[in-house]
Parts: C-alpha cells; sequence; structure tokens
C-alpha cells in the first residue's frame, strides 16, 4: 500500500473548494475570473483556512467553472454550493464560517438573473 506523506489513512477531504483560475484573452467576449485575481483570492482562503485551523477541507483552483459574469467563481463540495466572490475582504470570511460549520453563506452565494 502506498503511505501518504502527511499521515491520513484513507483519501479525501470533507469538503472541497475550487475557485476559478480561468483567463481569457484580453480582446474575449466574456469576462473571466483571472483577470479578477482568482488566484491571488484562492491563495488567501487556503492560507485562511490553515490558520484558523479549519481542518479536512482542499482549496484549490479550477478550469472554467463558466460562470465569470458573476464575479470569482467558486464552488464547495458535497453541498455544491456556489458562490461569486465580488469583494474578498467580506465573502473570504463567510465562506471559512461555512467550511467550519458546514452552513452556506447566503450573503455571497451565486444567484443568476434573467
Amino acid at each position: 500500500m502506498v503511505k501518504d506523506p502527511k499521515g491520513r489513512t484513507e483519501p479525501g477531504y470533507s469538503r472541497h473548494v475550487f475557485i476559478c483560475g480561468h483567463e481569457r484573452p484580453p480582446d474575449a467576449s466574456r469576462p473571466c475570473c483571472s483577470a479578477r485575481d482568482s488566484i491571488a483570492v484562492m491563495k488567501r482562503l487556503k492560507v485562511a483556512a490553515k490558520e484558523e485551523g479549519i481542518s479536512g477541507v482542499r482549496v484549490q483552483k479550477s478550469g472554467c467553472l463558466d460562470f465569470c459574469e458573476n464575479g470569482i467563481s467558486c464552488v464547495v463540495y458535497p453541498e455544491a454550493v456556489w458562490y461569486s466572490i465580488k469583494n474578498p475582504d467580506e465573502d473570504i470570511p463567510a465562506i471559512l464560517e461555512h467550511l467550519r460549520t458546514g452552513v452556506p453563506a447566503e450573503s455571497c452565494r451565486m444567484k443568476l438573473e434573467d
């Protein structure tokens, strides 16, 4: 059996956070999360979760989540809760609370407009 370098006995996480890191050309017809500094936001969330001792959580970048018009796209599994990160200073603490308690953060939950 392969040994895990972090000492885990089985694979997986209690929650998995994906933040869009997709980059489109500057002249693209649609915006992209990367242009909104999504990678820096992902790193902030990752570090904050670790500093706050929230264990069993994986925060990582993803490819395009296809909702870039709504702000930085983020999804948390297994709940499949979608967030639109528009103000990282307010939204990161709200998402951290979701990761800590399992209760979705309504303040930054993605809402699609008609």
